[in-house]
Formats: structure tokens, C-alpha cells, sequence
């Protein structure tokens, strides 16, 4: 019998881990150089709208050759992007966008969303832990930043 229970114990907690690994290490940020900050100047291939993270594809031509690059731009979650002032069709393909990151550390073409700014004139910026910076607050949202206050 007690080796039943055992078995189970050593099963369930194997479990268990296997449930939680994969949420903490969803939170690393290691893979970006939070050191350097790139700007992106091009237009939107896609906006992927979804969870975890919603993902912002940029094209940018090269400067030395003019050959258009892609990169993949992680943001925040759904939730995350909408209190950053974000909507699924804020940018559409096509359009003219400004984006700054932190860049992927192995070299690759994208890296972690900092903010953005549209022709218009439009800012948005992140927040989070991500960050280190309090989560934004959507106008008559009642929020429970440091200032107890809408920003």
C-alpha cells in the first residue's frame, strides 16, 4: 500500500511540475538585451492579436542593400496590450510604423516591445513587469496604480 501512495506522491508531483515549468519559464526575459534599445522605422505586415502575447510583425528595408527585413516584435498579452491603449486593429498592413524594443540577444530580427508611435501623431507605450513600470490605466477605469489615481 505504501508503495501506491508513493508512486502517486512522486506522480502527482511530477505533474505538477510539468504544469508549472512552462509558466515560469514563460517569464524569462533573458533572450532580450534590456541593455540596448533599437528603433524600427517601417510599415506593419501584422498585428497578431492573441494570447499569450500579441506579436507585432515589421518590415524595415535594410540600409545597406534597401532589402526589406521582417521582425517579429514581442508585446504583451491581450490584456496587457489593451491597457497599453492597444486594439486589435489599432495598425492595420501597411501602415507607417515607429517601434523601439530591446533586441533579441542571439541576433535574430526582433526582440521585446517598448513602445510605438503612428503617423497620427499616436504614442503608446508598455508597461508592466516587463518593464518595471506600474500597469496602465484605460480612461474611467478604476485602477490601483502608485497614485491611487488614472494616469
Amino acid at each position: 500500500m505504501l508503495r501506491i501512495h508513493a508512486a502517486g506522491a512522486v506522480f502527482g508531483g511530477a505533474a505538477l511540475l510539468s504544469i508549472a515549468a512552462p509558466a515560469f519559464a514563460h517569464h524569462a526575459f533573458a533572450m532580450f538585451d534590456a541593455d540596448r534599445t533599437v528603433v524600427l522605422n517601417g510599415s506593419v505586415k501584422e498585428l497578431e492579436w492573441t494570447n499569450p502575447h500579441v506579436w507585432l510583425r515589421v518590415v524595415v528595408a535594410d540600409p545597406a542593400t534597401g532589402k526589406a527585413l521582417q521582425y517579429a516584435v514581442e508585446m504583451g498579452s491581450v490584456a496587457r496590450s489593451t491597457y497599453d491603449g492597444w486594439k486589435s486593429d489599432t495598425v492595420k498592413p501597411g501602415d507607417t510604423i515607429t517601434v523601439s524594443m530591446h533586441p533579441n540577444k542571439d541576433g535574430s530580427r526582433g526582440g521585446m516591445y517598448l513602445s510605438a508611435q503612428l503617423p497620427d501623431g499616436r504614442k503608446f507605450g508598455r508597461t508592466g513587469p516587463a518593464v518595471g513600470l506600474p500597469t496602465a490605466c484605460l480612461p474611467g477605469q478604476v485602477c490601483a496604480n502608485r497614485s491611487g489615481q488614472n494616469p
